[in-house]
């Protein structure tokens, strides 16, 4: 904003980074008198997002743009940098390490102001993404509670988080480890203090390291300015949940005439979870997608008072304790358990952050900077209360709760299986803890002459814990019952009834399967698992890097611009699971996750400006990139990059690009400690009717395995106990991806920006899991029988017990498509402005390939219902903003595309099932603000119509999770106020 004799102007820089503005109105004479360093003005942009920077009319020195904040400059090179010279002034835009003209950037690059986040309900930077059509839904957002762990991971043409890269003022940022995942949280990144945000779309593997196949999402934060600022923001759903309340606040001030700047930030967000039984659509949620014609099944089989299942009977205990065949009654759908009314829908956070930056100026060859961010977050949510019907990897207890002929309460004569959900302990309370900071430090300037440099070290560390209460103690379980393992190394062992394992430990006392537990015998059950995780990154970095090398012999040439670099980075991680978890007590958990990498890389980049303002050639630019890197792990890569920027005119640009990729496996990907992880899908022994012409194959499997597919009940509905986890064979990744397309911005049209842009990924060798149900539809379908080694021996009860499905190198991938954006600022008065912004993308293909050398299966428009989310044909989103004086008004719409169900073998058939396929999707939301010289209003209702999420029968919720945020929220109203000082 603009203060009292003082300039506002922001010149923030990071890897690849350096963007610098100005009001038009800034003169010499001021910036003589001031040293006011690099100022912010991010609450006054109101640019909308676009993917091509404008030419800006000053010409801006190069500095290192690795930097994670902004360089301090004499008055005398204040003076030279801020002499207006040309339209063709020059920036170091993401995708390059190089100061080039602001429109001669070949990458495809989209920009988003900090105006445009405040200006939605999003609370954190993952909530906004969602909305761009380019975000994929295959990372993790605050809607998914079960596993979901309160982190926020993005991901980029649904290539997943492990292939993008998050920068933070283009520093890499520290991971977050939880339980079986990884990936820079957003969650931890604070909106308020975010200036902009820019998001490389084609891969940037070759000048930012290996994680970086999709693209690279750097996140520019508020630096070096004398300004100070107080916002206050709060929220609520029409539901009355959901309620959200937010304080921030920064200040920054100069010393030493201006040399040296601090900035200082904190903020403070709660915002609470939303219950499943608040939304209609999803109180009732159905076990699996009925057939045609059938009544769907709601809940789930494991019931809270015990179920038995014997050799040709299946009843439900009354309560009443047993005893006699009285006290039981036929299993009905009546008996299965609504789990919506215990279940969240979002989580609750609670996060604090404080941050500081400073830098100080030495002189032109010295430049030393630091920045240091802490952030503590906690995250909560319920799931209904433990469900018991046996145990699973790492426990060898056994793998069905087996009540021996001999127990007392056992009125069968026979041996029968229980299950029961322990509602009694209480729902189960998931709790996750995070504390992150990140210190980065440097220096850097002029060696002589155009050669500049940049040397830099960050060190980050997250430490987190996962509480979840009211679990139960498995092996406990099997002592009050008199349960005893004739061996106890075999999880499927006979079962004696024995008492005296029970009189013989403290605490315990003999239980009647079928009655009410007494408080003594609940304590002895109930237990709490804490889980802890460890991430640490150290980060070197030294670069050099000439914009003015030599010029080029002939006429209309430029400057050949060359930058070089080295990097070293070491991570290590752990996971270290409850210790019951781990010795099986609890029926279930995981092994311990720990390791580590280090690599060391170098990297060029060379800028050639062939023709500038010659006939037929108004801009000819090429750019070459490479980077080899050298990883403990895995020996040497090469990527490498090329581009060409090509302006016949003033009004049309063609711009290409082609690179490769090479990605190591992640951590957790190669050393990712095994679980049982409870899967969506559905045991082909229950379903076997519904797989047409092979139907008959899966009858048949079942039968070799003991199960009469008529009679056979299947206590896990709508899951698949699936053993997750790393992978020590896995081989890295290679890739391909290559870009074209055209920027207009005709003359004639002034303040129009109209772009179109094809994409293509190819990747190879691809570390992937695959859906469950591909696994087990292959092996008892046997379209595929190589996957029936991945399927362990069903259980005494007849019940898959495990299916292997860790990560592992599947064939490959290749996705291709079309985007289109467009920015347009039409002036309809001297008081008056609309601007006018649209992202869209086309999917024409989303092909992958399971294993090597199989089948290619083309996902583009499928929703994996199961697993919720999917890979929509068409994405849009567009806002329209109308100003006059201090009002904005802003509205915005997005829409996601129909697609039809699958279950990652085939397409779901609309003659056999209820549900085939989910239709497009509009959202709506408005925005309205006034600003004063220091005070600053806004006011906005998102999902303005409450527009429900598509009915998609996912046997948890009914939508899908990972797809439709904004509508499983329902309408939402927010507003904020905001003092500056």
């Amino acid at each position: 904003m603009r203060q009292a004799h003082r300039q506002t102007l922001t010149f923030s820089t990071s890897i690849g980074l350096v963007c610098a503005t100005l009001f038009a109105t800034a003169s010499a004479e001021t910036v003589t008198k001031k040293h006011t360093g690099h100022r912010s003005k991010s609450s006054q942009q109101t640019s909308s997002v676009t993917t091509h920077a404008k030419a800006m009319p000053v010409t801006v020195v190069p500095v290192a743009s690795t930097a994670a904040s902004s360089v301090q400059m004499s008055t005398a090179a204040r003076r030279r940098l801020f002499t207006p010279r040309s339209a063709d002034e020059t920036i170091v835009v993401t995708g390059s390490a190089l100061a080039t003209r602001a429109d001669s950037n070949a990458n495809p690059v989209q920009t988003i102001t900090a105006k445009q986040i405040t200006s939605t309900s999003a609370t954190t930077l993952g909530d906004y993404l969602l909305r761009l059509p380019s975000i994929g839904s295959s990372g993790t957002n605050n809607t998914n509670t079960n596993g979901g762990l309160g982190m926020s991971c993005t991901d980029i043409r649904n290539l997943g988080p492990s292939r993008v890269l998050v920068l933070v003022d283009g520093k890499r940022q520290v991971p977050t480890f939880g339980s079986g995942s990884q990936c820079v949280d957003l969650n931890s990144i604070p909106v308020d203090q975010i200036e902009s945000v820019e998001i490389l779309k084609d891969g940037g593997s070759e000048l930012y390291g290996a994680d970086a196949v999709s693209g690279v999402i750097n996140i520019k934060l508020r630096h070096n300015t004398t300004k100070g600022d107080i916002l206050i923001r709060g929220g609520i759903t029409d539901h009355g949940d959901g309620q959200m309340g937010k304080i921030s606040g920064y200040k920054g001030f100069d010393f030493d005439h201006g040399k040296g700047n601090i900035t200082l930030f904190g903020s403070y967000m709660t915002q609470s979870g939303i219950r499943q039984k608040t939304r209609d659509w999803a109180a009732n949620p159905w076990n699996s997608d009925a057939e045609v014609g059938e009544t769907p099944t709601i809940g789930s089989s494991v019931t809270t008072n015990t179920r038995v299942i014997g050799s040709n009977f299946d009843v439900v205990s009354n309560g009443t304790g047993g005893g006699n065949s009285g006290a039981f009654h036929n299993f009905a759908s009546s008996d299965r358990y609504n789990f919506a009314s215990d279940q969240m829908l979002t989580n609750s956070l609670q996060q604090a952050v404080l941050s500081g930056d400073m830098h100080y100026e030495v002189n032109e060859h010295f430049d030393l900077y630091s920045s240091i961010r802490y952030t503590h977050k906690d995250a909560m949510n319920t799931l209904a209360g433990n469900p018991v019907t046996g145990a699973t990897y790492p426990s060898t207890l056994s793998s069905a709760v087996t009540l021996p002929a001999a127990s007392p309460y056992n009125i069968w004569g026979e041996d029968v299986s229980l299950y029961r959900r322990f509602s009694d302990l209480g729902e189960r309370k998931y709790e996750e803890a995070f504390d992150q900071w990140q210190y980065t430090g440097g220096s850097k300037g002029k060696i002589v002459g155009n050669w500049m440099y940049d040397v830099s070290m960050s060190y980050g560390q997250t430490l987190a814990k996962f509480s979840t209460e009211n679990m139960t103690n498995y092996a406990h379980y099997l002592q009050e019952l008199g349960i005893q393992q004739v061996d106890p190394s075999d999880a499927n062992s006979a079962v004696v009834y024995n008492p005296s394992i029970c009189q013989a430990s403290a605490g315990c006392s003999l239980t009647n399967p079928f009655g009410k537990l007494t408080s003594q015998q609940a304590d002895y059950l109930r237990y709490t698992q804490n889980d802890h995780s460890t991430y640490q990154m150290r980060d070197f970095n030294a670069r050099v890097h000439n914009n003015h090398l030599v010029h080029m012999p002939w006429q209309g040439g430029g400057d050949f611009g060359i930058a070089m670099g080295l990097e070293h980075r070491s991570e290590q991680a752990s996971y270290t699971p409850d210790v019951l978890a781990s010795n099986g007590d609890l029926g279930g958990g995981a092994t311990y996750t720990g390791g580590g990498y280090n690599v060391t890389e170098a990297y060029i980049e060379g800028n050639l400006p062939l023709l500038h303002n010659m006939p037929f050639a108004h801009d000819l630019s090429v750019d070459a990139q490479g980077r080899w890197s050298d990883y403990n792990t895995f020996g040497t890569a090469y990527n490498w990059k090329t581009s060409i920027n090509w302006a016949p005119v003033r009004d049309i640009r063609f711009r290409a690009t082609l690179g490769t990729s090479f990605r190591a496996p992640t951590m957790t990907e190669l050393y990712g400690g095994h679980s049982i992880s409870y899967n969506s899908g559905n045991d082909p022994c229950a379903q076997a009717s519904s797989y047409g012409s092979l139907s008959a194959n899966v009858v048949a499997t079942c039968a070799k395995q003991g199960v009469n597919t008529a009679t056979f009940v299947n206590a896990n509905s709508s899951q698949i106990p699936t053993l997750v986890g790393g992978n020590s064979a896995l081989k890295p990744e290679e890739g391909r991806t290559y870009t074209f397309g055209t920027v207009i911005t005709p003359r004639w049209i002034p303040n129009l920006m109209v772009s179109v842009e094809y994409w293509h990924y190819t990747i190879k060798n691809m570390i992937t899991t695959l859906p469950v149900q591909y696994i087990v539809d292959s092996c008892y379908t046997g379209t595929n029988t190589g996957w029936c080694s991945n399927v362990a021996s069903r259980s005494s009860a007849g019940q898959l017990t495990q299916v292997d499905d860790l990560y592992s190198n599947a064939g490959g991938l290749r996705t291709n498509g079309l985007d289109f954006d467009l920015n347009y600022r039409i002036r309809l008065s001297p008081h008056d402005h609309l601007n006018l912004s649209n992202n869209f993308q086309q999917l024409i293909g989303y092909l992958q390939q399971n294993e090597p050398g199989g089948t290619w299966y083309n996902y583009a428009g499928r929703l994996f219902y199961q697993s919720g989310y999917g890979m929509p044909r068409v994405r849009d989103y567009a806002t329209a903003t109308w100003s006059h004086n201090n009002f904005s008004l802003t509205y915005m719409m997005s829409y996601t595309g129909g697609m039809r169900f699958n279950d990652g073998s085939n397409d779901l058939s609309c003659k056999v099932y209820s549900y085939c396929k989910v239709p497009g999707i509009f959202a709506h939301d408005v925005t309205l603000n006034y600003n004063t010289k220091n005070w600053q209003f806004e006011v906005g209702v998102n999902n303005i119509l409450d527009k429900k999420p598509p009915f998609v029968p996912d046997g948890a919720t009914n939508t899908a999770l990972s797809m439709y945020s904004e509508e499983i929220i329902g309408r939402y109203v927010f507003a904020q106020i905001g003092r500056s000082f």
